[in-house]
């Protein structure tokens, strides 16, 4: 059951617009990390949420949605995510967040995979712009943005060919994320 999570938790980068998500159902996912692991059990992550259109067309301005897919600017209107989870790490505990949010962010998307949802996991963020936009307190620093969403591609998983990893979109807008295969990764 952990590994069908696994292999349906893609980054999805389009979704039904109109699917709706709670403030109460981001919660839900954000309570999953808070269960988690975190180093030193210091437990330094907040979160921001968002699941309304205003505050999510902000947090989406700041995105930079697929670098493998150059002539692709990010999903347009009516396939953008319904909801955002803002990471946020709160310097007032430490400025060493290790891999928590990392954790966090696995932990959150497979609790959306299990509801039928997905996301995609963000690094490349206008960090300076979000934290204006979303009038965040100095104290916290922006780690990660998570889009969830109720999924509207297919993502399928193939082998590395020829050493290529760059995941690509295919003439029937099918997503494919080529992984290398468990005999290169294992190095014993």
């Amino acid at each position: 059951m952990l590994k069908e999570l696994i292999y349906k938790n893609r980054s999805y980068r389009r979704f039904y617009e109109d699917y709706k998500i709670s403030i109460e159902e981001l919660k839900e996912l954000v309570d999953l990390a808070r269960l988690s692991a975190s180093g030193r059990n210091l437990q330094p992550l907040k979160y921001y949420l968002s699941a309304d259109k205003e505050t999510n067309d902000k947090v989406f301005s700041t995105l930079a949605w697929a670098g493998y897919l150059k002539d692709w600017n990010g999903p347009e209107e009516g396939e953008r995510p319904s909801g955002y989870i803002v990471i946020l790490g709160d310097t007032q505990l430490t400025k060493n967040y290790y891999c928590d949010h990392g954790i966090a962010s696995q932990s959150i998307l497979l609790g959306a995979v299990e509801k039928g949802l997905g996301g995609c996991i963000f690094a490349s963020v206008q960090r300076e712009k979000l934290t204006k936009l979303l009038s965040i307190d100095e104290r916290f620093e922006i780690l990660l943005v998570l889009a969830i969403g109720k999924p509207k591609e297919v993502v399928v998983i193939e082998g590395v060919k020829i050493g290529n990893i760059k995941y690509y979109r295919d003439s029937g807008q099918v997503h494919h994320v080529p992984k290398r295969s468990l005999e290169e990764i294992i190095v014993s």
